[in-house]
């Protein structure tokens, strides 16, 4: 079987394992995707993405695919699609700036520029509009508008918590805002994330029955107007370092709902990231770093890779 060449990547500490489909073809990507993500057995990440050339007719430069750690595909991954601009300019498969990048969100436009060592650093995304109707989050609760934002819902917020348990919950705000940037995300506010055990409220959150599609869940804490605190339990992979598109909503809900400014800060534990929003069907605009942890070759227990 021929072992498959990869590279480990990260944003803030979110990291994939990241293989050129420009040279082979994984028929199986959910099942790899569990195998190399496995921190004990395999090299160790929080999913699996796929860069390859884009489909017939779109006007992209590069594909990107993203499987989560238990082999799950999502639409979008913030930190993923910068890492995924290091790989291919890096690597020279594309050189244009700014790059456009097929995703299941549409095709981003990410500006890149170089550090010291004249390779890829940081990366500007223009993320598109965030999606807010209910019903394309997706969110199936009583009394919510399918074509209306679900924006400090507290009957959502409450049900969220006799699900979690009252104890759990601990010093949440009961109301709930919902954003999609091409996934879903619960967006929720406490006075301090350290004092959230998210490890135990996360997977209730996530496979709760309003959310058919199950959903990214974020608690975040308010520093001032251009900063917040956040953690977060990401859908098929748990808690991660950090959470591109998880960020983004938080600026989406933090400005929807007055607590933040058209630009913030959002801290996570891998690190910060640069947010711009200014409402309405305007893009939202993440900026930050993306890193080469290492490049190797791995041989997958069952047949999923062609060269």
């Amino acid at each position: 079987m021929t072992a498959l060449p990869f590279t480990k990547m990260h944003g803030l500490g979110n990291d994939y394992i990241y293989i050129d489909g420009f040279v082979n073809q994984v028929d199986d990507p959910a099942s790899l995707a569990r195998e190399v993500s496995d921190r004990h057995r395999g090299i160790g990440s929080d999913g699996l993405i796929l860069v390859m050339p884009p489909d017939r007719g779109i006007d992209a430069h590069v594909r990107m695919r993203m499987f989560n750690a238990d082999g799950s595909e999502s639409g979008m991954c913030g930190n993923g699609v910068r890492c995924v601009c290091k790989f291919v300019i890096d690597r020279g498969l594309a050189c244009a700036n700014p790059l456009r990048v097929q995703t299941g969100r549409g095709v981003l436009s990410l500006a890149w520029t170089v550090g010291s060592d004249d390779l890829v650093g940081s990366v500007r995304v223009d993320m598109g509009a965030p999606i807010l109707a209910s019903a394309l989050i997706p969110a199936l609760f009583a009394g919510l508008d399918p074509s209306a934002p679900v924006v400090r819902h507290a009957g959502l917020a409450r049900a969220l918590r006799d699900a979690v348990g009252h104890e759990r919950w601990g010093a949440i705000e009961p109301v709930a805002t919902l954003v999609s940037m091409g996934n879903p995300h619960l967006v929720l506010w406490c006075p301090s994330v350290a004092s959230i055990d998210l490890a135990e409220v996360g997977p209730v959150l996530e496979r709760h029955a309003a959310f058919p599609a199950r959903i990214n869940a974020h608690v975040v804490e308010v520093v001032d107007r251009g900063r917040v605190r956040m953690r977060t339990w990401e859908r098929g992979s748990g808690i991660t370092q950090a959470c591109g598109t998880g960020a983004c909503a938080v600026a989406v809900a933090g400005a929807l709902e007055g607590r933040t400014g058209d630009s913030m800060h959002a801290e996570l534990l891998g690190g910060a990231l640069a947010l711009e929003w200014s409402g309405g069907e305007s893009s939202v605009f993440m900026t930050g770093p993306a890193t080469t942890v290492f490049e190797g070759s791995w041989q997958p227990s069952c047949a999923v890779v062609r060269s």
